[in-house]
């Protein structure tokens, strides 16, 4: 069996990276004054610099879920395929676990749990309840069902679904519509619809391969890296050009340049369309092959942040919470003004007449990373030196 003695840092530069920049956007959620009132990506209201911060963010969720599969495979190399499988079903679960309660507390700060917003630590550990199957089957079978999902799934945009159940059944697995249903006394919103990241995560799988040493020498796979990356570019150009399949909002020329690149740019997310995919995943591996080898003082903080994902992804979302606490009472409102909707996505987060300017905002993005960054350095250090099988869950 294949084996990888030593962790691959570009991975985890990468990952640290996109997870740094995922703090922006949760930052923006809670901070900004119009992040709850405004559409950052509308081409007509929105500013260069706000959608750009929400942009951006776009690259987080598909690449982390991409070096998911690409992490997996790697594990493959160490593990057995009954062994892997039934870590990846053990994790799934446990991550589908701690989206209902921790991970969603962090969000809400509900004790009563009256809203349910299943995001992508929900996704990404149902994709991993469904690699432990999938991982008994040969490599090329992971490979061809993430291309073939990836590709075909946005041909449900054009299928009409009337049927309630069935309707609840098709957000969670393959589409979103930010629906939210009554079940029982909460409510439930399928934020990230399962099959299209799974896909992206067999994606991830199949490119896992180049980073197997025995396989793929560094040279051969940057350059395997920047020609997939090229192409996927390519791809998303060509696609949103042509304003056919792909993405179910095409777009339209505006009446000024900027607004036009905004519209062109804006490819839906929710579920991850084929533009989508191609957008961020070809830059991404562009970025990965151009800091293959890379290692000064900034990639060992991103390093830190790539290390440690799942302890960081919690962390920062109780850091922004806490943080939108202070500022809620700061800003002059009391307990009183939280829990009034139904279903509370954010308290302590009034929707309007709340919040900083943008620049602010960013200013409160660095502080969040600081305040992450010594415990997540602790916590690796921990996890570097203690060699206990529950760490690997964390």
């Amino acid at each position: 069996m294949d084996t990888i003695t030593k962790r691959i840092q570009s991975i985890d530069v990468l990952r640290g990276i996109i997870m740094a920049i995922m703090a922006l956007d949760h930052s923006r959620d809670f901070f900004h004054v119009s992040a709850m009132t405004a559409d950052p990506l509308d081409a007509e209201t929105t500013t260069p610099m706000l959608f750009f911060t929400r942009w951006i963010t776009h690259f987080c969720a598909p690449t982390f879920v991409f070096l998911s599969g690409t992490s997996i495979y790697l594990q493959s190399l160490r593990k057995t395929p009954k062994e892997l499988a039934f870590f990846l079903l053990t994790r799934g679960l446990w991550l589908v676990l701690a989206e209902l309660t921790i991970v969603g507390f962090g969000w809400s700060f509900d004790y009563m749990f009256r809203f349910f917003f299943l995001q992508v630590i929900w996704a990404i550990g149902w994709s991993m309840i469904i690699l432990s199957v999938l991982v008994l089957c040969p490599y090329w079978v992971l490979a061809a069902l993430g291309v073939a999902i990836t590709l075909g799934h946005n041909a449900v945009d054009y299928i009409p679904i009337t049927n309630p159940t069935a309707e609840m059944a098709a957000n969670a697995l393959i589409m979103t519509n930010h629906k939210v249903y009554v079940v029982g006394s909460s409510g439930v919103m399928f934020g990230y619809a399962i099959l299209p990241w799974t896909g992206i995560m067999l994606l991830g799988f199949a490119v896992g391969r180049w980073f197997n040493t025995r396989l793929v020498t560094p040279q051969h796979r940057k350059k395997v890296l920047v020609s997939f990356g090229l192409l996927l570019c390519t791809l998303f150009v060509l696609l949103r050009f042509s304003n056919s399949y792909g993405d179910p909002s095409p777009w339209i020329p505006r009446d000024t340049a900027t607004k036009t690149i905004i519209a062109f740019l804006n490819v839906t997310k929710y579920p991850p369309s084929l533009m989508y995919a191609c957008m961020t995943l070809g830059p991404s591996l562009l970025v990965l092959a151009a800091i293959e080898g890379m290692q000064n003082r900034i990639t060992n903080i991103f390093n830190v942040f790539g290390r440690v994902p799942f302890f960081y992804y919690v962390l920062h979302i109780y850091v922004i919470h806490l943080l939108t606490v202070v500022m809620f009472y700061m800003q002059g409102f009391d307990f009183q003004d939280n829990f009034r909707e139904n279903f509370v996505t954010f308290a302590f987060r009034p929707r309007e007449s709340f919040g900083v300017s943008l620049a602010a905002t960013y200013l409160l993005w660095v502080l969040v990373l600081v305040l992450c960054y010594f415990p997540s350095r602790w916590y690796n250090n921990y996890k570097s030196t203690h060699k206990k099988w529950w760490l690997s869950y964390i």
